[in-house]
């Protein structure tokens, strides 16, 4: 039903309809097995989720929606940054439902959020040329967008322009781990070899180790952050984070 669901329903219907798994979720799995660190509550157990037979068992928290890069995204900016205590401007591409409205509550963050199609965004508009000033945002967040795009280098150079000097952002994209070369074909359409080469129906990439070099040639300067080898491995496990994804943290310089 989930893997029926996730191909067959169109994105925005999905986020609309997945409240209400974040109503009755807490109810229908409170335990003690798994805590999502985002809401802090805890669950006998995590939804499955995943595209193409790839189905993932306890991934997706029924309380916040969140995934596993989700929750590893949080405990790094709670742990590792001054996100939730400086004031920052921050722009928000295709904005997680498990941050949304969190990042928007917290008082020393002024937060816009953007996205082609999704009802949760504040301004809709084509990545590849974002409708903003340059060095206007202190963060920037695009998780799980670059692998859909046309032109990845110009979306990537349009998000360094509109950061300010000295910023940083994070943008994820979905890690196979031993993939040395990024794989993609332009010409590829037919969602079933794209599923089967990039992953996804809609993927029109998969992104190997020389993902952080792209980063690089927009402009920025790279950090790679692999939390999971810092962090005791009773929390990889209770919060259910990714073992062996990195965090690449791009920076602007001044």
């Amino acid at each position: 039903m989930i893997r029926w669901a996730l191909k067959y329903i169109p994105r925005p219907w999905l986020i609309r309809m997945s409240a209400l798994v974040r109503v009755l979720g807490p109810v229908l799995y409170a335990g003690s097995r798994f805590t999502d660190p985002i809401d802090g509550r805890s669950y006998r157990k995590f939804l499955p989720y995943g595209y193409g037979g790839r189905l993932r068992e306890n991934a997706l928290s029924p309380g916040t929606n969140s995934l596993e890069r989700h929750r590893l995204l949080y405990l790094y900016l709670q742990r590792y940054t001054e996100f939730f205590t400086a004031p920052l401007s921050v722009l928000h591409i295709a904005p997680e439902q498990c941050f949304h409205q969190r990042f928007k509550a917290q008082p020393n963050l002024q937060v816009l959020t953007a996205d082609i199609e999704s009802p949760l965004a504040d301004m809709h508009f084509d990545l590849h040329q974002i409708p903003l000033e340059d060095n206007r945002f202190d963060v920037i967040f695009c998780n799980h967008v670059l692998e859909h795009v046309t032109d990845d280098a110009q979306c990537l150079r349009e998000l360094y322009r509109v950061m300010k000097p000295g910023g940083w952002g994070i943008f994820q994209v979905p890690w196979v781990p031993g993939i040395q070369v990024t794989d993609e074909d332009p010409s590829i359409t037919d969602p079933a070899e794209r599923e089967r080469r990039f992953l996804q129906y809609d993927h029109v990439r998969l992104y190997g180790e020389d993902y952080p070099d792209r980063l690089a040639a927009a402009g920025f300067t790279v950090e790679k952050v692999e939390l999971y080898k810092t962090l005791p491995q009773a929390e990889v496990e209770r919060y259910r984070l990714p073992s062996d994804e990195p965090l690449y943290v791009c920076r602007k310089g001044l």
